[in-house]
């Protein structure tokens, strides 16, 4: 009883050596594959040409449109009175679950049994 206990113990310690050990060799390889990848990748992009400078044009600062204060407030109004609208237009959609027709057969299974039963129990008197 004792040796076999030993020997189970000694063959899950093998196994799980040699799972990790192929897993770990595995991790390698794939980071290996990624590595040599990636190295191709940068061979074939070539090296970016440089243009030559072009004189320097002075440019004028260019101002973003701003949105008055006032204007803003009444599209963010706007956009909130939508959204509110719209998610009051929203009800949740009812839906019954479908009974399991396992439950149902089983039912009848039984409630045939028990009638089978009883027709037997009748037939002994």
């Amino acid at each position: 009883m004792s040796s076999a206990l030993i020997e189970g113990g000694w063959i899950t310690v093998i196994g799980v050596t040699v799972v990790f050990t192929i897993l770990g060799i595995l991790a390698l390889v794939l980071y290996f594959v990624g590595w040599l990848e990636r190295r191709l990748v940068e061979r074939e992009t070539p090296a970016p040409v440089p243009a030559p400078a072009p004189a320097p044009v002075e440019t004028t600062p260019q101002e973003k449109p701003t949105i008055p204060p006032r204007d803003l407030a009444v599209i963010t109004a706007a956009i909130l009175a939508y959204t509110a609208e719209k998610a009051s237009q929203l009800r949740p959609v009812p839906f019954r679950r479908k009974v399991s027709d396992a439950w149902r057969l089983y039912g009848l299974h039984t409630t045939t049994e028990e009638v089978e039963d009883f027709n037997y129990e009748k037939r002994k008197w």
